[in-house]
């Protein structure tokens, strides 16, 4: 570890991973920006839309959870899809398809037709995830990996924090032109993602080869260098699809990461009504609710410079599994408004702070083969479980019990259990203490 955090970067890495950092980066964490907000909008609506269309807390539960039913159907087909045609056409592909998906959502005039709507949200959605972190795989080497996946993962709780308040904004134009307040959350929402989808095509190079903005030096540098890590990537090799489907380590990084993707989902759905319950009017429940965002949007960042710094992997993604299960079952000690914050924030920022380290860790478990159905079968699985299982568990106990602090402990199990299959599944596979461990070469 000395010895990395004392090498000299050459000017040529230094120029080429900013350079590259900075003209790729920005834009992708803008269109997951938007991402998250249509695809978790759903939480502010619900404070309107469920008393119009009639919907039981069981009913909304299943509608939320669709989504990712949809997401985990299309996730690995269309991250082959972008490992085919380019990031450039597919990107923009999936951008337009959802946000034109999410402005169709402020007309549904019942639960059947929420159910086809989330159910076409998440598969119109699938892949964009993936697909930007196989993407980043193409230009940013391991070393930089952890913290620029931070950078562009940030994006998801500056949605919340952003987007609660706007939603909350947005849902106050109830009546004008006729319409509530939530068919204009809808439809306002998810233009820019129909903006962004048509701008993606323009501005994305699918690899540095294809790249104007680098120099031939720049472009032989990092040719090389990500040339150089694929050779090491031996964890999981050359398999075929339905083998990777099947391969137990994918499920244990699919159940590593669903207890962090639950957290994040079911929260975005369900606590604006939890906050609510306290009392507070929709815009303030939305400036309420961007609190625990801006705080995890901070250190989800640092917590992704200092897995990069130390080489540390395997404990900065077990640890924060573990402040989302302590956090959650600390509900049990406060029933108070300002403790419920306190409690959101310490799931969040474990929530969120996870992400940098863990795909960091995943996709040098991976071949560079394997890597573009590996990272989207971990991702769809993860989801399925954490998104469409627990945002529907959580509303059933919590129709059941009408306790938000019952509905949390299936979730807090899920964390736990998540932390505790990390430190097992990474004491098995020994990797050196450096940011290049993720991509040493590793057991089958």
């Amino acid at each position: 570890m000395s010895e990395k955090m004392n090498r000299v970067v050459p000017e040529i890495e230094q120029q080429t991973v900013r350079r590259v950092t900075w003209r790729i980066l920005p834009f992708l964490v803008v269109c997951y920006l938007f991402a998250i907000i249509d695809r978790g909008n759903i939480g502010m609506a619900s404070l309107q839309m469920n008393e119009d269309l009639g919907l039981s807390k069981a009913v909304f539960g299943l509608a939320s959870s669709l989504f990712f039913v949809g997401y985990f159907l299309f996730e690995v087909p269309s991250n082959l899809a972008m490992q085919k045609v380019g990031a450039r056409i597919w990107i923009s592909r999936i951008m337009i398809t959802w946000g034109i998906v999410s402005v169709c959502t402020a007309f549904v005039e019942s639960a059947q037709m929420l159910y086809v709507l989330r159910f076409l949200l998440g598969a119109a959605e699938a892949g964009f995830f993936p697909g930007v972190i196989l993407y980043l795989t193409w230009w940013i080497p391991a070393q930089y990996r952890a913290r620029v996946i931070a950078m562009f993962m940030v994006a998801i709780p500056v949605a919340n924090f952003i987007g609660s308040p706007i939603s909350g904004a947005i849902l106050s134009m109830d009546g004008w032109l006729g319409m509530r307040g939530w068919h204009w959350l809808f439809i306002i929402e998810g233009l820019p993602a129909i903006l962004l989808g048509i701008a993606a095509f323009f501005l994305l190079s699918n690899r540095p080869d294809n790249a104007r903005w680098l120099t031939a030096e720049q472009k032989t540098w990092l040719n090389d260098t990500l040339a150089a890590e694929n050779a090491k990537r031996k964890a999981i090799g050359h398999i075929s699809l339905w083998q990777l489907l099947r391969h137990k380590h994918i499920w244990v990084m699919a159940l590593i990461y669903a207890g962090a993707s639950a957290a994040g989902s079911t929260l975005s759905v369900w606590s604006p009504m939890l906050l609510k319950s306290y009392g507070l009017d929709n815009f303030t429940t939305g400036l309420v609710n961007a609190i625990p965002y801006g705080l995890a949007s901070v250190l989800m960042i640092v917590w992704g410079r200092s897995s990069d710094r130390s080489g540390e992997r395997r404990w900065h993604t077990a640890l924060t599994l573990f402040l989302i299960a302590g956090g959650l079952l600390s509900a049990f000690i406060t029933s108070s408004l300002t403790g419920s914050v306190v409690i959101l924030s310490l799931v969040l920022i474990g929530a969120y702070s996870m992400k940098g380290p863990f795909w960091a860790l995943a996709s040098g478990w991976l071949s560079s083969s394997t890597v573009a159905a590996g990272l989207a079968a971990i991702g769809a699985m993860a989801n399925l479980i954490g998104g469409g299982l627990m945002v529907n568990v959580y509303g059933i106990i919590n129709g059941a019990t009408g306790s938000h602090t019952l509905a949390m402990i299936p979730l807090a199990l899920l964390c736990a259990a998540g932390g505790i299959a990390v430190l097992v599944m990474g004491r098995n596979r020994p990797v050196q203490n450096r940011a290049e461990a993720a991509t040493a070469p590793v057991s089958k």
